[in-house]
């Protein structure tokens, strides 16, 4: 049985088994709130109990027909982190950027690296994506021209942590509530300019999207598998056995898919995601969103940004009707999709007009 959790427009939570959807407002005070933070900071063992009352259909009325657009963003986000979590990504970029180098920097095989992201603009599947303006290489100001996709999937915190205290590896996830489709939209070139020396900011902040569905950690259990080797051997608060989750993936455009891959080719895992994060006395709050950044693998057809699948815009994307993309057009509609985590889409719309007078 597939299990997931999600909030109706309006508010109250929902429950989708199977190929059916629940309702569960007037079970439990929790499940009439207008996200799911009420029910996921009170902890695994009432999330298993919820889930064992659904699943056996007591007191829950049936919500038939339920579309997409009578869903509601799941929860509320405390923090956003994006890591950047996959070995074939990274190195992509860096084959791209650094030719003459090294693709990895000296750091990325010795802990995940990541940035701290907007919270505000994290939103649920189908809310349009308005192409944003900023500064482009040189210093000029315009629209972006160069509009991606990152394919992800993020991990939504239920119950917090101390200030103060790092969360030992072994105990990380059971602070999880469950795991969700992420796109993280960048304006590459608006990213370029402004990305060094201190990293992400504008080209990433402007919309982050999230599935409807809320998948409990617990349902995912089956899908854990072995993990690329981790060389050299990660730290001691960063010691495991390396792991992933077998979840498959892929892009459409337009209506055609233009890549496959699989969650499983992450070299971090999320529980040395989140020992790492908080090894510094950073607290976990009900909310937080972890994403893992970009998810490729080692073929071209696993790649889960265009620019790597145009190869920073070289290669153009070929498309049944006859055009080609290498960045996203306005009216361009991405679907990302990965069983059980549901679709997060997301079409493009015109930027506004831009105050150049006053750039």
């Amino acid at each position: 049985m597939t299990f997931a959790f999600g909030v109706l427009r309006g508010g109250g939570v929902c429950a989708r088994v199977d190929g059916r959807v629940v309702d569960l407002r007037g079970v439990d005070p929790v499940f009439d709130a207008p996200s799911l933070n009420a029910l996921m900071e009170v902890g695994p063992e009432v999330w298993r109990q919820a889930r064992e009352r659904v699943g056996d259909g007591r007191d829950v009325g049936e919500a038939p027909d339920l579309r997409d657009d009578a869903l509601a963003m799941p929860f509320e986000v405390a923090d956003y982190v994006d890591f950047y979590s996959s070995l074939h990504h990274a190195t992509n970029l860096g084959r791209m950027f650094r030719p003459d180098a090294e693709p990895l920097l000296p750091n990325w095989r010795h802990l995940p690296v990541g940035y701290h992201g907007r919270a505000g603009t994290v939103v649920p599947s189908g809310t349009p994506v308005r192409r944003p303006a900023g500064q482009r290489p040189g210093g000029e100001f315009g629209p972006s021209r160069r509009l991606d996709i990152e394919l992800e999937v993020g991990f939504v915190i239920g119950t917090p942590s101390t200030i103060g205290r790092p969360v030992p590896i072994e105990r990380t996830l059971d602070h999880v509530f469950g795991m969700v489709l992420v796109n993280d939209w960048s304006a590459r070139d608006i990213q370029t300019w402004e990305y060094q020396p201190l990293g992400p900011f504008l080209g990433k902040s402007f919309a982050t999207s999230v599935s409807h569905w809320v998948v409990p950690l617990a349902e995912l259990a089956d899908r854990r598998v072995p993990g690329e080797r981790q060389e050299p051997a990660p730290l001691p608060y960063l010691a495991e056995e390396p792991w992933a989750y077998d979840i498959p993936l892929e892009v459409e455009l337009n209506g055609t898919v233009i890549a496959r891959t699989n969650a499983r080719h992450l070299y971090w895992s999320i529980a040395q995601q989140i020992a790492h994060l908080t090894v510094n006395g950073a607290s976990l709050r009900t909310g937080d969103l972890l994403a893992t950044g970009t998810i490729s693998g080692p073929e071209r057809e696993e790649r889960g940004s265009l620019i790597e699948l145009s190869w920073n815009g070289e290669e153009p994307i070929e498309l049944p009707d006859g055009s080609t993309r290498t960045f996203l057009e306005d009216g361009d509609e991405v679907v990302l999709r990965g069983e059980p985590l549901g679709e997060v889409r997301g079409r493009i719309e015109p930027v506004l007009a831009a105050p150049n007078d006053r750039h």
